[in-house]
């Protein structure tokens, strides 16, 4: 006997809501319900920041003082690599070291040989870092708050290599911004909870930080070198294991970034970003891929299922939307709580919704060849 067409697509609803539910309860809520390690005993490691700039007078004048402030009284430098800039960078780190002395500035004269991108001078800016523990952040950037480094170098310990945050993004009253601030949550959320559960797929240059010996046992971006971009997710895929990795929710350890302000801006940057994912571990890709998939074809299978089904179909649909609604809020409210974007809530299910056209819009930046910029 046939299956009714209409079951066959309740069928399919099912397992979808099925596997969403499986990343919400098993990935997700360790963000959600994370409680942060209590230390019987603090540490203040010496540390190098480690900041990449070309024509970015205007970022470092705002940001820079933000990362020369920071409370820390162990010791620690900020080393500022200037990649070949042609606006007044030169002049301003020239006055801030006057006044900030631990300030370190590389100046990079000549373009890199076949390695495009960032990597290049991060290299550069890694090689001449003082200390075994580096803290990565861009020039575009500012600390949370004046306990950054502190925060961000506590879990250095019992083998722990790898320390993952939060690099948020200032907020404004547009819809763009919450888009983006939303698509940057929900990163997040993958990445930081994937790390909890003990599988480490990625990190984000605007507040990374590992070690030095790390970074020269896996030969740093070797393996990579003819990928413009990442410097931050594909170093973190390659070398992060369940052991090494730790990660800090914390508000004072966050950094802050200005945010695009156009589509067409942030289509570019988001672009680069997806164009690195092809590179990730099979297995990192499978699982990423699938909650992909499975989120683009919920709302579109609700929607047959309750259109065209009949008696009992569309009421055991809705009743399996309300499952994954209501663990979704709970959790993108826990877990917005405690990477401060509260504000978003109100708008998860239009978030949720929108991409689905995300999806659609972005997709052919996984099959396309990035281009060799930075910036």
């Amino acid at each position: 006997m046939l299956i009714p067409w209409e079951w066959i697509i309740l069928g399919a609803f099912a397992l979808v809501t099925l596997i969403q539910l499986f990343y919400y309860l098993h990935y997700f809520k360790r963000v959600a319900y994370h409680i942060p390690q209590e230390w019987n005993q603090t540490q203040e490691h010496p540390v190098s920041v480690v900041i990449c700039a070309r024509d970015e007078a205007a970022n470092l004048a705002d940001n820079l003082p933000g990362v020369l402030v920071q409370d820390y009284h162990s010791t620690h430098e900020v080393v500022l690599v200037n990649d070949n800039s042609q606006d007044e960078t030169r002049y301003l780190l020239e006055g801030l070291h006057k006044q900030f002395r631990h300030l370190n500035v590389v100046e990079l004269k000549q373009e890199a040989i076949l390695i495009p991108g960032k990597k290049f001078p991060l290299s550069m800016g890694i090689k001449s870092a003082r200390y075994e523990v580096v803290l990565l952040t861009d020039a575009d950037c500012i600390p949370a708050s004046e306990h950054w480094i502190y925060k961000m170098q506590q879990p250095f310990r019992d083998g722990i290599e790898i320390v993952l945050s939060y690099g948020a993004y200032h907020k404004t009253k547009s819809l763009l911004n919450k888009i983006i601030r939303f698509d940057t949550f929900h990163g997040a959320l993958q990445y930081l909870s994937y790390a909890l559960a003990g599988n480490p797929y990625m990190g984000v240059g605007r507040n990374l930080a590992y070690k030095k010996e790390l970074f020269y046992r896996h030969k740093g971006f070797s393996s990579h070198n003819h990928v413009p971009g990442g410097d931050d997710d594909l170093f973190i895929n390659m070398a992060a294991t369940k052991d090494n990795a730790a990660v800090v929710i914390d508000e004072e350890a966050y950094t802050l970034s200005k945010p695009q302000t156009s589509f067409g801006r942030w289509y570019k940057q988001k672009t680069r970003h997806y164009s690195t994912a092809k590179f990730y571990k099979g297995s990192h890709r499978f699982l990423l891929g699938l909650y992909s998939a499975t989120q683009f074809l919920f709302w579109p299978l609700f929607v047959l299922a309750l259109i065209f089904g009949k008696w009992p179909v569309w009421p055991i649909a809705l009743g399996l939307l309300l499952l994954r609604l209501i663990t979704q809020a709970v959790i993108f409210y826990r877990s917005m709580a405690k990477l401060n974007e509260r504000d978003l809530f109100p708008l998860f299910l239009f978030f949720d919704i929108f991409q689905i056209f995300q999806y659609i819009i972005f997709f052919p930046a996984l099959l396309r060849k990035p281009k060799p910029v930075w910036k």
